[in-house]
């Protein structure tokens, strides 16, 4: 998994309007993507980010920080994506379990945003900080008279309050952030394209930092992820046509960041070969397989 420099990864991936972003923990993710079109400012200085009128990424490429690239099959196709993971012993951010106040937000991405005050929402996450930024005076007050609260606790309005109020949301890792500004759809309904957040208490509960199919590496913990434009579905995850540049760029991906035994596995099915099938034992084993098999379908058409 060293595919040479973890800056020039991030650096053209966020080039990259088809990329979209995450960062978060199974049950509790903010995302940003941005179309072609769109309005941005490119960051400078120490973080490599940009931010858009919906919301913003910034990431610094720390000495910890390993990319882990990966695909998944599954019934009628396959995903992809770079998971970008710290070691276990060096992810830890607040792991608060109330609702806390942080001060005024002085990293935000913007300079019209570092005066809002930030909040941590105390989800008690692994490796990621989920927040609120909020800005207007009388919210602050009401989500401060919350504080030392839980907003999972059943009953407490405050949670349903903040939906209402929709205040940009932060998600902070120990190598950056991505912040979200769109407004937060009311129970039942479902985000815009683009930036968005959700946090879904029945797969919080599970304390997982990441989902079960995801063969991420031992010792590391996933706390944000590129995906690369898919070569088979468009931005909203309909399905398209096979685009071979596409496929040839995130191979090269898993060549550079992913696990060699599941790259030979897909190399050899997109070949045309059979794996041995002591080689493809395994739940991640048989997931790569099921993946290029997908796409040898979405190749044909």
């Amino acid at each position: 998994m060293t595919g040479g420099s973890v800056e020039s990864l991030l650096r053209d991936q966020l080039a990259d309007p088809a990329c979209a972003w995450s960062l978060g923990a199974y049950g509790a993710v903010a995302a940003f993507a941005r179309d072609a079109a769109e309005p941005v400012e490119i960051r400078a200085g120490g973080r490599i980010g940009l931010a858009t009128p919906r919301g913003a990424v910034a990431l610094t490429a720390t000495p910890e920080l390993v990319p882990f690239a990966y695909e998944t099959g599954f019934t009628g196709g396959w995903s992809q994506a770079v998971a970008l993971c710290l070691p276990e012993a060096a992810c830890a951010m607040g792991r608060r379990a109330v609702l806390t106040e942080l001060g005024p937000d002085a990293d935000a991405v913007r300079v019209q945003d570092r005066g809002a005050i930030l909040f941590d929402l105390g989800l008690g996450l692994k490796a990621v900080d989920a927040c609120v930024r909020v800005a207007d005076p009388g919210l602050i007050a009401v989500v401060r008279g919350a504080s030392g609260q839980s907003i999972l606790e059943p009953g407490n309005s405050i949670g349903s309050m903040l939906v209402a109020a929709s205040p940009h949301r932060v998600f902070l890792a120990r190598f950056g952030r991505i912040e979200v500004y769109t407004p937060i759809p009311p129970a039942g309904g479902t985000s815009a394209p683009g930036p968005h957040s959700h946090i879904l208490p029945k797969l919080l509960r599970l304390g997982r930092t990441h989902a079960a199919t995801a063969p991420i590496p031992a010792g590391l913990v996933p706390c944000a992820a590129l995906h690369p434009a898919h070569p088979a579905q468009d931005a909203m995850g309909r399905r398209a046509g096979f685009d071979a540049d596409r496929h040839a760029a995130f191979g090269h991906l898993l060549d550079a960041w992913g696990d060699p035994a599941l790259t030979a596995l897909r190399r050899m099915v997109l070949a045309g070969g059979e794996p041995n099938p002591a080689l493809a034992d395994g739940r991640f084993a048989r997931s790569a397989i099921r993946a290029a098999r997908a796409q040898i379908l979405a190749m044909g058409g």
